[in-house]
């Protein structure tokens, strides 16, 4: 995984949002809605990780920036979930790192989009064994969560945010809304909101983003 980039606050860090970008994107994505939010989110850190690049089936094995090969599109992706645990693997170490600049674990939020959205909600779920500030979910799904998966209390007690563009054509809503009815069931407080956007990001979606967040960083 290349250096991610590293968006610093005006004040001293005290919190820290790890942001994956979707596939064929890259690191810079995000980087203007991190500097929106962090006008006002002035301690809180941005770390955007880059997805290397590889042969992804679905796009007739053209390379791009990729956290996991995805296999097929029907019913469900099917996808490489080899690789899927290699790019969890490299989120913990964010953490991690995080954790050891000083940021309490309790105050360092994963976010992604689409098929980064996957990855965090892989590592927060099924992976991370600990405190975390909590997820933000943008239009992506879980193909790692089944029915018999059972959460740890540590892992039950991240909250999420679940967001999905109603017209979403490239990841269904109804692929969003397994996601959340999963954690849901699983305990976890979740909240879903849509939003008249295919598979985008769109203003009111960033205003309720930093509002989800301001209140988990009072």
């Amino acid at each position: 995984m290349t250096n991610p980039l590293i968006l610093e606050p005006q004040k001293t860090a005290d919190a820290c949002v790890i942001w994956l970008h979707g596939l064929g994107a890259d690191r810079y994505d995000f980087m203007p809605v991190a500097e929106m939010l962090q006008e006002h989110l002035l301690t809180t850190r941005f770390v955007m990780p880059q997805a290397p690049s590889r042969a992804v089936t679905i796009n007739g094995g053209y390379e791009m920036p990729s956290w996991y090969d995805i296999k097929a599109m029907s019913p469900a992706r099917a996808i490489d979930e080899a690789q899927l645990e290699e790019s969890a693997e490299q989120v913990i170490g964010l953490i991690e790192g995080q954790r050891a600049a000083g940021i309490d674990p309790s105050r360092i939020f994963l976010a992604g989009f689409s098929q980064g959205g996957a990855v965090v909600l892989h590592t927060a779920y099924i992976r991370w064994q600990g405190a975390l500030g909590g997820v933000l979910a943008l239009s992506t799904y879980a193909p790692t969560f089944k029915d018999d998966t059972q959460l740890t209390a540590s892992q039950q007690r991240i909250p999420a945010l679940c967001l999905h563009g109603i017209n979403d054509p490239v990841v269904l809503p109804a692929m969003g809304r397994t996601a959340f009815e999963y954690l849901k069931h699983w305990g976890v407080s979740v909240n879903w909101l849509e939003y008249p956007m295919e598979h985008e990001v769109v203003q009111d979606e960033i205003r309720d983003i930093f509002d989800w967040l301001s209140q988990r960083l009072r």
